[in-house]
């Protein structure tokens, strides 16, 4: 039987998460032997087969190796090197209008016919329970096709030495700037997904994925304080040419306090800066509560993003059929029918898509053999459309699924996940440079931090990894101690103003959790350095005495 394991890494790497790893460990070198589609046509037949002769109307076969490699370094040294692999099917069938799911990592005719037959029967018992038929949109069936991420360079033919190296000349440079500690880690994926369904579609997916986060901690050994600097670079669907960093794709933050890449990353720099930064924060001047205008540049808009728009428009969570991971929505059907409801100010535009080069959410065709597309979720700061599948589409009346369906392993079944959800870059030319000068009492603020948000994602605290004061139009040095607090209606409807295209660029999320049993996905979220005035900031230094 496949096992899962699970990787625990330190809140300097992901904040204290736990990061799923799916497979068997095996050796770096059979990350290179796929399965030919051939041989996966023949097993997806077979499912279907067997399917239709037990009673389904309906049925798609998931076949997958998902292969992973993980490397963790903390200072000097390598702490642990993982590959692992996953390979298995997984049936879906519709029978009596209710669906039912069985998967197995017996690769035979026998086995994939048995799991066929045992998602129908578990189909035909949950059909004595349900009170509607589940109602599929119609998709084209495309016959045999292939999809792959574009990459140059593809890591797993690179030698893990060389990777490792990376990260420590990483975590080098970061201690020699001033950090105490450093940490860094590669995670890099590979999705091999093979999709064939009764409509007639046998889709071929080779899907790569790799984050580098990084993370540098100073401590002042008088007085025991320490302060730690994340790393500002973005995971990325590529292929490991993302590090070949390019001196076209940096951009300037507002008052050059830090150096920041759109499509590549340079790993050793953005560390040395941490190094120097982290340093820097055990000095900065905590902040006075009150009312700010803030400055949010694109490496931390994007969590906020995430949080506040990508996940109340998820439509499973405005139904109330998925109430995990602080779930349901306060953007109910009646907002959506209304026509007129002001999400935000009219500036604010959000595009939901699985199309955006080196997007994290960038496919070919979603689970359930849908093409990717892009719609808009925000138009002119009015909620417009919510996020859906195939079994959904009908309930806000669109004629097609939005693409959304996606699980994160063959054992698993599909459910609907996140797009990228982005906001549009501002029509007129703005530099984060002319945003801050008309701020007269504001914080500038980089990186992802700590948040909080209530179950229907509309209250909320959100953090960052850099603060700097802004007053009378410049920035005047760092602070720290700071979150800022409010409804998600409110802090949109306060936007004031949005960088242009130049500055536009996506973060994302490598490990979004959702659903019980629990999945992960990956999904990015792009958008310009944007400002918004009188937003409640509060001081989270804990007082002693």
């Amino acid at each position: 039987m496949e096992r899962r394991q699970f990787l625990q890494i330190g809140a300097g790497t992901a904040g204290a998460m736990l990061i799923p790893v799916f497979g068997n460990a095996i050796a770096a070198e059979d990350l290179l032997k796929p399965m030919a589609a051939s041989a996966k046509k023949v097993l997806a037949d077979t499912a279907m087969g067997a399917a239709t002769q037990a009673g389904a109307s309906y049925c798609d076969v998931r076949i997958g190796r998902y292969l992973n490699q993980f490397i963790v370094t903390r200072d000097l040294n390598v702490e642990s090197i993982n590959n692992t692999e996953s390979s298995g099917v997984g049936v879906r069938v519709i029978a009596d209008g209710a669906y039912g799911f069985a998967s197995t990592n017996s690769m035979t005719a026998d086995g994939v016919a048995q799991a066929a037959r045992q998602a129908v029967a578990i189909a035909k018992a949950n059909a004595r329970l349900q009170i509607e038929p589940v109602r599929l949109a119609p998709v084209k069936g495309v016959g045999e096709v292939a999809w792959a991420t574009p990459i140059k360079k593809d890591w797993r033919t690179l030698p893990v030495k060389e990777k490792a190296d990376m990260l420590i000349a990483a975590n080098k440079a970061g201690l020699d700037a001033g950090a105490n500690f450093m940490t860094a880690s590669l995670f890099q994926i590979n999705q091999q997904k093979y999709f064939a369904s009764t409509d007639g579609s046998y889709i071929d997916q080779d899907v790569h994925r790799l984050w580098a986060p990084i993370n540098a901690t100073a401590v002042d050994k008088a007085t025991g304080k320490f302060r730690s600097r994340g790393g500002l670079g973005a995971p990325a669907s590529m292929g490991y040419e993302y590090f070949d960093a390019r001196p076209e794709d940096k951009v300037r933050a507002a008052g050059g306090v830090t150096t920041l890449y759109t499509k590549s990353y340079d790993i050793v720099e953005d560390a040395r800066l941490a190094g120097r930064q982290a340093r820097e924060k055990l000095s900065a001047k905590s902040v006075e509560p009150g009312k700010y205008d803030l400055v949010l540049s694109p490496e931390h808009l994007f969590l906020t993003i995430h949080e506040n728009v990508g996940h109340p428009t998820e439509l499973d969570r405005v139904l109330g059929y998925e109430a995990n991971y602080a779930g349901t929505s306060f953007v109910g059907l009646d907002k959506w029918q209304s026509k007129k409801f002001k999400y935000g100010a009219e500036r604010v535009n959000f595009v939901a898509d699985r199309t955006t080069p080196g997007s994290l959410g960038l496919i070919g065709y979603d689970d359930e053999g849908v093409p990717a597309k892009q719609w808009d979720i925000i138009r002119n700061g009015v909620l417009v459309n919510y996020q859906a599948t195939r079994d959904q589409a009908h309930i806000i009346g669109e004629k097609e699924s939005h693409g959304c369906s996606y699980a994160d392993s063959w054992s698993t079944v599909q459910f609907q996940r996140m797009p990228n959800v982005s906001l549009e870059p501002g029509k007129a030319r703005l530099t984060p440079d002319e945003m801050v000068k008309d701020v007269k009492k504001g914080i500038y603020i980089l990186g992802r931090g700590s948040y909080s948000i209530d179950q229907q994602r509309y209250n909320f605290q959100f953090g960052g990894t850099l603060y700097y004061e802004i007053k009378n139009g410049k920035i005047t040095g760092p602070l720290e101690d700071v979150a800022y607090q409010a409804n998600t209606q409110e802090f949109w409807n306060a936007c004031s103003a949005i960088c242009d295209e130049r500055d536009w660029r996506m973060g994302g999320s490598f490990f979004d959790g959702k659903g019980q049993p629990s999945q992960v996905s990956a999904v990015s979220h792009g958008s310009s350095t944007t400002r918004f005035n009188g937003i409640n900031v509060i001081n989270t230094a804990r007082k002693i005495g």
